[in-house]
């Protein structure tokens, strides 16, 4: 068999949509593309030292050439293979109801494009299929797409979002009749639709608004609060002198030992006597302090020269004044390191909210996720753009503070 009559049958055996081969193609040709650039820049700095050196001396350094690719290519594909979840993330909230849950899956935010002739027309146009045939031969309602917008309406003395049908540009047709291809989706609407996702509440709608104020409020009460006092017990530890401070310091830290579960029933409890339950008390106060950052400010604090504490002691600064004004200007990258574990950790809570509220107005953005992926079961589209929006606060946050944090990091395993 030559060449051609190879590539005639795997033509013919090719798939009619490309979508198809890149589903099953992508992430291998991402890889190859990737080794593929890496090995063309070290070829062309390679070339470029032959020209500019002795080519005896070049030689030598192939070896640490060597290794040093070997470890660009390894740190390039480990890249790829963290960053792919999130690119599935963003590439599924473009799609469809049915692209979503295609297999071999789609790489590309792919959805399928219905089209439809409307009645005394000739020209089809694009529709949104309102319901499915039971049987064979049934038409179905469709109405076109710039006719399917989201509506605001007042229900029950409240004002609702929904995605509504404009009734008089209903029509019926035979699902026969109706085009569908797959097209390139940048379309933003399952944003919409995810954040205008209605949760039966006797107080109206609860959409993604609240439960990102509800997050936003507890996670920075709790995080201030947290640095607030670590910072004060950090001090304490790392410069105070007072009988059995190294005793006391290792019981704390013998608490982080202890599952968070175990507390749940007997905090569930002091918070229920206290009249606490279902309100911002119940999310923050019991998270206003943590060991672990306690520890982190402790390990910081005490790489700071000890001669500004005794030139302090004898200028007659307060303990509270030398925190302020010579400590936290210093330990800033401590303070924005300990703040972001900190506000990931009350962010990313889902247990403690989901037991100590009981109304959709006092839940966190992590319940609303959980409720929506029992809600929305089929619909990974809108899950997905859901989860887009519990993730872009802490991106946000992490590309601005990244300096910090990794200096923050850095400094405090210093000795």
């Amino acid at each position: 068999m030559n060449a051609s009559m190879l590539l005639s049958a795997a033509a013919a055996n090719a798939p009619a949509d490309s979508g198809g081969w890149l589903s099953a193609h992508g992430f291998a040709l991402a890889v190859w593309l990737i080794l593929i650039v890496n090995l063309l820049a070290g070829v062309m700095l390679l070339v470029r030292s032959w020209l500019a050196h002795d080519p005896n001396r070049v030689l030598s350094k192939l070896p640490a050439l060597a290794k040093g690719f070997l470890v660009n290519e390894l740190l390039a594909i480990g890249g790829v293979i963290m960053l792919l979840p999130f690119y599935w993330m963003v590439v599924t909230a473009f799609k469809d109801s049915r692209t979503s849950a295609e297999s071999p899956p789609i790489w590309t935010p792919t959805r399928f494009e219905y089209r439809a002739v409307p009645p005394g027309q000739t020209n089809a146009v694009k529709i949104v299929e309102l319901e499915v045939a039971k049987k064979k031969g049934d038409l179905i309602k469709v109405v076109p797409e710039d006719k399917y917008v989201f509506k605001r309406a007042e229900s029950g003395g409240y004002s609702t979002t929904h995605e509504t049908a404009d009734p008089a540009a209903i029509f019926s047709v035979d699902p026969d009749t109706v085009e569908e291809k797959k097209v390139i989706n940048l379309d933003l609407k399952n944003f919409r639709r995810a954040w205008y996702k209605p949760e039966d509440s006797s107080r109206g709608q609860v959409n993604f608004f609240t439960y990102f104020w509800v997050s936003i409020v507890s996670s920075g009460i709790a995080t201030g609060g947290t640095l607030i006092t670590a910072a004060l017990a950090a001090f304490a530890f790392a410069r105070l002198e007072f009988y059995g401070k190294n005793f006391l310091f290792y019981l704390v830290l013998g608490t982080m030992m202890v599952p968070g579960q175990v507390l749940l029933i007997p905090n569930f409890l002091i918070l229920s006597k206290l009249g606490w339950l279902d309100t911002y008390a119940a999310l923050t106060v019991p998270w206003l302090t943590s060991v672990f950052t306690i520890f982190l400010m402790r390990q910081f604090f005490m790489t700071i020269p000890t001669d500004l504490w005794d030139a302090a002691r004898v200028d007659g600064i307060s303990r509270f004044r030398y925190l302020w004004q010579v400590i936290f200007p210093l330990s800033k990258p401590v303070f924005i390191t300990a703040g972001i574990f900190d506000f990931l950790n009350n962010w990313n809570s889902l247990l403690w909210p989901l037991i100590v509220t009981s109304t959709p107005a006092r839940r966190t953005l992590m319940v609303g996720l959980q409720n929506l992926n029992e809600e929305a079961v089929a619909e990974f589209h809108i899950l997905m753009a859901a989860s887009c929006f519990a993730i872009l606060p802490v991106v946000i946050i992490f590309f601005f503070l990244q300096r910090f944090f990794i200096e923050g990091i850095a400094r405090t395993g210093l000795k």
